[in-house]
């Protein structure tokens, strides 16, 4: 093995659980073992015994086939961590220790550990009398926090002590910063760590006191009185009881206006532009985009709400490369700017964005300083509103979870556009007149177009029949076509041919690049255990055409409760509806069924 190559790993889990080797962010699994990983990332260095781990794991009802299950988890840990290690080989990594395993990683290599080197570091600097030192250091390791401790594994899970113990010291941290920044002007830099504490321990009455003064010190008094007033009615309604001393002192000097104001300066902002870059090589979808400049013609001509259009579709069919390329065309209508929000629905590692933070940056890109921004979810929505007024803006939600994550995000301004792309239908969206944009894969022409323009327009002429077999075998499904193009420019000698054989002889998704069978699996993860079961089975049956009874007939169910499942699945579009109650499955999702199939039956 060469030296360093441990160097090349990163872990986060200061937030949603995360792991890179080099530049590939690589997919930790399934919840179980996603869920040992954070395990021993809590104790990086230190042995988690068995026990611990089962007990974790399958909330202190381990069955006998548990310890087996642990052993395969950690072994697919192992080999993602080192895929160059021989098979059968421990590593260096995920290792056998006692009656249990153990991750090896270096404190550069984990976001929990720099940060706990980093407090250490601010602690000492602030007892040898460098505030200001000590201030950077905690800034620093506070800026590393995102979220809950491994916030997407199962809570059943996260209801371990270790992961309350890992957010009571994210608290600490932010008490002591919070008190070194109100007396050394640096309250603003530590004003967003204060808020995500306060969502950690609602209770803390000294956290929502650093609030109240944080608050008033960077000139949001009204949201330091609104902020006192969310805490006084949380500990009325949660404990019974009314504030404490500290509380209600920071209470009386933002009454008496006795904090010292640091705020930080106002500066006028020019119109967002905050789109990210355009595919260069985009290819087809006219219709689509014209129903784009229509939605916007109407927009323009509408005296009532804004409009918005949903864009949907089977995953990988391209739904925000579409809303991109459209986005960047027409950004001269929207003179007011044009923002961007990552909603992050179906990320295959993070948790979806919270709304009230979306709204926090979407009004900062507005010009509103991040220490002014209201401290309630309500107060949040209003202010979006009135800014909102008046201008002619559009506005990208891309990949939404469900409607009420994107529901506070809509401009009410007539003359501005939202365009949000889901995996899900969003129907109460639709049904407040939103229109639906439905993506299907590529027409044939378009399908092989898009190979042309990415692999060379020379090379396709010269392969017909083999440009054609490979479009076939992608389903003319964009980001399959996007895949095998890479890996046919990446080889250029190669002829194509053989690309279209390794297609047609490849077992399921085997033949195609990694990024396909990630994309489906982030919709499969959002399913019920019931519909998940549904989507398993939809190999077995043998036609094109899949009806309430045929589905029936596979799960052993009544036809209601069959029709309910088939609906839920063409809902994140895993199914697509092709008529009344009758329903089609991609071929390339028909691959990635029968893979999960096998792969549900091994594990069971």
């Amino acid at each position: 093995m060469r030296t360093g190559m441990a160097a090349v790993l990163r872990f986060e889990v200061l937030g949603p659980l995360r792991a890179w080797r080099g530049e590939s962010e690589l997919d930790l699994g399934f919840p179980r073992q996603r869920a040992l990983l954070a395990l021993l990332l809590v104790r990086a260095g230190r042995p988690v015994p068995f026990g611990e781990i089962t007990d974790a794991l399958w909330s202190g009802w381990p069955p006998a086939s548990a310890v087996n299950a642990v052993r395969r988890y950690a072994g697919s840990l192992r080999r993602l961590l080192e895929p160059e290690i021989a098979p059968r080989t421990p590593g260096r990594r995920v290792l056998r220790h006692g009656g249990g395993y153990l991750l090896h990683a270096e404190s550069a290599e984990v976001d929990l550990l720099r940060f706990r080197e980093q407090v250490g570091r601010g602690t000492r600097l602030a007892a040898a009398g460098r505030p200001d030192s000590a201030l950077r250091e905690f800034t620093e390791a506070l800026g590393q926090w995102r979220g809950r401790a491994a916030e997407d594994v199962p809570e059943t899970v996260r209801a371990h002590p270790w992961f309350a113990a890992v957010e009571r010291e994210l608290v600490r941290a932010t008490a002591t910063a919070a008190d070194l920044a109100l007396s050394h002007d640096g309250t603003a830099q530590i004003l967003p760590s204060i808020r995500k504490a306060v969502v950690l321990a609602p209770l803390n009455e000294s956290l929502h006191a650093r609030l109240v003064l944080g608050l008033a010190a960077v000139g949001a008094r009204t949201e330091a009185l609104a902020a006192y007033e969310t805490a006084r009615r949380r500990l009325a309604t949660e404990l019974g009881s009314v504030p404490g001393a500290e509380l209600s002192a920071a209470h009386t000097r933002v009454l008496r206006q006795q904090v010292r104001r640091t705020s930080p300066s106002v500066s006028v902002r020019p119109a967002p532009t905050q789109l990210p870059a355009d595919l260069v090589v985009f290819t087809g979808r006219a219709t689509e985009l014209a129903a784009l400049t229509a939605a916007a013609d109407d927009a323009e001509g509408t005296a009532g709400a804004a409009a918005a259009v949903v864009i949907g579709g089977i995953p990988g069919a391209g739904k925000s490369t579409l809303a991109l390329r459209w986005a960047h065309q027409a950004a001269a209508r929207f003179p007011d700017g044009q923002l961007y929000v990552e909603l992050g629905g179906f990320d295959p590692v993070r948790q979806p964005l919270d709304p009230a933070e979306a709204l926090r940056g979407m009004l900062v890109s507005l010009g509103v300083p991040a220490g002014g921004l209201p401290d309630t979810d309500d107060a949040l929505a209003d202010l979006y509103r009135k800014l909102m007024a008046g201008r002619r803006a559009l506005v990208v939600l891309d990949d939404a979870a469900g409607s009420d994550q994107v529901r506070r995000l809509l401009p009410a301004a007539p003359g501005c556009l939202t365009l949000v792309t889901s995996r899900r239908t969003l129907s109460p969206l639709l049904a407040r007149g939103a229109r639906p944009l439905r993506l299907r894969p590529l027409p044939v022409r378009e399908a092989e177009d898009l190979l042309a323009r990415r692999i060379g327009a020379a090379r396709v002429a010269a392969e017909g029949a083999a440009v054609r077999e490979i479009a076939a075998r992608c389903g003319h499904l964009p980001l399959a076509l996007a895949a095998v193009a890479a890996r046919a420019v990446a080889r250029p000698r190669f002829p194509l041919a053989a690309l279209a054989g390794e297609l047609r002889s490849g077992s399921g998704l085997d033949a195609f690049p990694a990024d396909v069978r990630t994309a489906f699996r982030c919709s499969y993860r959002a399913l019920s255990p019931e519909n998940a079961g549904l989507f398993r089975l939809l190999p077995r049956h043998p036609g094109p055409r899949i009806t309430p009874t045929s589905a029936a007939a596979l799960t052993q169910s009544p036809v209601l409760e069959a029709r309910a499942r088939l609906g839920a699945l063409a809902g994140v579009h895993l199914l697509t509806e092709d008529g009344p109650a009758h329903y089609v499955l991609h071929p390339l999702l028909r691959l990635f069924a029968a893979e999960l199939a096998e792969e549900h039956g091994s594990d069971r």
